[in-house]
């Protein structure tokens, strides 16, 4: 769509207050000399003879012929300061970034300890706290695919890559606690993302996994799967999350539901050697405000290169203002000629 711009805006600002400072001059100075010339007041018995007065044609046209020559002037002032019209086009150009997010989903993470700003009665579970991080984490990566593997037991796929971020939030609301087993399969959930992310043209291909256990489940083992990614380039970034010691859980019991502690078990070791061996970094997360901290250090860290790039086609427009301001001119000059010369 065309826009109408001005190459020369600063006349505006240079020619602007000269030009009300003369079309101020021009009525006020007369105006003030009409007034001292005729000072003197004249009484009417009746004020019906000065309505039947009306304004002689000649000081009409007088009007008029002053604002053609202050129309001119505008108009010469607006060409001065070049209007165009003209369009910009942007072209851009990503290098983006496939990223396939792996959330455990076992039975343990109901523990309630990275929300632990609250009441223990009131605080969200693990996965509710993790899923907000990774909501907004996915809305920072407007150019890139973005997939989801859910793990327990077993690990499958829970959005493939897609950059339908709308998408990926809608299957990250639905994720809920055992709906892949108790157990935890983290080879299984390595191979999983990797098999999505293998055949990926994109420059840069990352996993980015969490999970509050260690592996005791699965047929594939996450020294296996760490090096099966690291055949096919994929870069894993690796996140414990959990307090250390004993978090607290809310469970069943005959006197209602109860508050019960249990040890928080996270296999470091292991997950730190999946990352440093496929090129990425292991964190720990111990409550929620380090949870998305972490995933901001790995936004920083796995940057999509953007370029861009923008012409602009445009048109001068400055003769639809200068031709009717030469023909307000040429009008003044012709009537000059004629029985309106003596018109100031």
């Amino acid at each position: 769509m065309s826009e109408l711009f001005f190459a020369n805006q600063w006349m505006f600002w240079v020619l602007g207050p000269l030009f009300v400072a003369w079309v101020a001059a021009w009525f006020v100075v007369p105006w003030y000399a009409h007034k001292k010339r005729h000072a003197a007041a004249v009484r009417f018995s009746n004020i019906k003879t000065l309505v039947r007065l009306r304004p002689s044609k000649t000081i009409l046209l007088r009007r008029i012929f002053q604002g053609l020559r202050i129309l001119a002037v505008a108009l010469l002032m607006i060409a001065m300061a070049r209007p165009q019209t003209g369009r910009t086009q942007t072209q851009v150009r990503t290098e983006g970034i496939d990223i396939v997010l792996v959330l455990d989903t076992s039975g343990s993470m109901q523990a309630l300890d990275l929300d632990a700003q609250r009441r223990i009665s009131d605080r969200h579970n693990r996965l509710e706290v993790v899923k907000g991080v990774v909501d907004q984490f996915v809305k920072k990566r407007d150019n890139d695919q973005i997939g989801l593997v859910v793990f327990g037991a077993e690990a499958f796929t829970q959005c493939p890559l897609t950059l339908d971020h709308g998408i990926v939030a809608t299957f990250l609301e639905r994720i809920e606690i055992g709906m892949a087993g108790d157990a935890t399969a983290i080879g299984s959930a390595v191979g999983t993302a990797v098999k999505r992310l293998k055949d990926s043209e994109a420059k840069s291909k990352v996993i980015v996994l969490l999970t509050d256990g260690r592996s005791n489940a699965g047929s594939l083992s996450p020294s296996k799967a760490a090096e099966v990614a690291e055949t096919f380039g994929v870069k894993i970034y690796t996140i414990g999350a959990g307090t250390r010691g004993k978090a607290p859980f809310i469970a069943d019991s005959i006197f209602g539901k109860q508050v019960v502690y249990q040890d928080v078990e996270i296999d470091e070791k292991t997950l730190r050697e999946i990352a440093e061996k496929t090129g990425g970094s292991y964190f720990r997360a111990e409550d929620e405000a380090a949870l998305g901290e972490i995933y901001e250090q790995i936004d920083q860290l796995e940057k999509t290169e953007i370029t861009m790039s923008s012409y602009m086609e445009y048109n001068e427009q400055f003769r639809w203002f200068v031709i009717p301001a030469l023909g307000l001119l040429l009008l003044e000059v012709v009537l000059l000629g004629t029985r309106f010369r003596k018109l100031p």
